[in-house]
């Protein structure tokens, strides 16, 4: 297919999803503030600190959790270091494209390091080994598997299962023992995100990728358990009404207990 023949072939799904919208309906026929279905598998990868597996309808995302041992930021000596990557590779859509990351992979990364980051998931004075010196540095690396709308909301949840069931290794003599654990990871809170999309005066949650594509906007906001918003990121040129933003947060406190309520039992079982 031609760039031009995708062109065409897109704007024929964008009238269709607008049309869909006018009705108050969806491609999928999800209710307007539903999820698709969600599996949660936790230690999905036995190699790395922690890791799990994230279905959202056909959007698939891997989160791993490695841990190793570096200098702690100046400003923050007595902290660990959190650091967050993302890789879309082609193999999940043909919307993405081999080589370094581009604009949209930065952004994935960002969007849920910001969360966690903000969300002040990880005690990170816990993961000290000597102030100024020596920290564990806990790295989060997400792999999209399959690509069909909303990877924030996945990789979050996947980010988030992953840190919940990692384990730090044991620190002795200089070296790390990976064999051994010295503790759980030290996590304060439990941070989820919620992504909406507005198309034409219709808001929706957990866009597909047809209504992704034709939104006007998008609006993510990850809460904590606790009740606070630590997060958000607007995508897309169309206006959010005052309004409409504040419909967006009461759902997504509703929709981020649902979250987090799948990803407790997932990891309990």
């Amino acid at each position: 297919m031609t760039k031009f023949e995708d062109e065409m072939l897109w704007n024929i799904k964008s009238d269709y999803v607008h049309r869909l919208a006018q009705q108050g309906l969806r491609v999928d026929e999800r209710g307007q503030f539903d999820y698709r279905p969600i599996e949660i598998i936790p230690d999905y990868v036995t190699r790395p600190a922690g890791s799990a597996m994230v279905r959202m309808g056909n959007t698939t995302v891997i989160a791993g959790v490695t841990m190793d041992v570096g200098t702690p930021f100046p400003d923050t000596p007595d902290e660990g270091i959190l650091i967050t990557n993302a890789e879309l590779v082609p193999l999940a859509s043909p919307n993405f494209e081999p080589g370094p990351p581009d604009e949209d992979s930065i952004e994935f990364a960002r969007v849920v390091d910001r969360g966690i980051r903000e969300g002040q998931v990880i005690d990170l004075n816990k993961l000290s080994i000597e102030p100024g010196e020596k920290a564990w540095m806990v790295f989060i690396d997400l792999h999209v598997l399959d690509y069909d709308g909303n990877l924030f909301d996945a990789g979050a949840l996947a980010a988030m299962t992953a840190l919940n069931v990692a384990k730090v290794p044991k620190y002795e003599d200089e070296k790390i023992i990976r064999e051994e654990v010295s503790m759980n990871m030290p996590i304060k809170r439990q941070v989820v995100e919620t992504t909406f999309a507005k198309i034409d005066d219709f808001l929706v949650v957990d866009p597909v990728l047809d209504e992704e594509k034709s939104a006007d906007a998008r609006l993510t906001i990850a809460t904590t358990d606790d009740g606070y918003i630590c997060a958000s990121q607007k995508g897309g040129p169309g206006p959010i009404k005052v309004d409409e933003i504040e419909q967006m947060i009461d759902l997504a406190f509703e929709k981020g207990d649902y979250l987090r309520k799948i990803m407790k039992d997932a990891i309990k079982k």
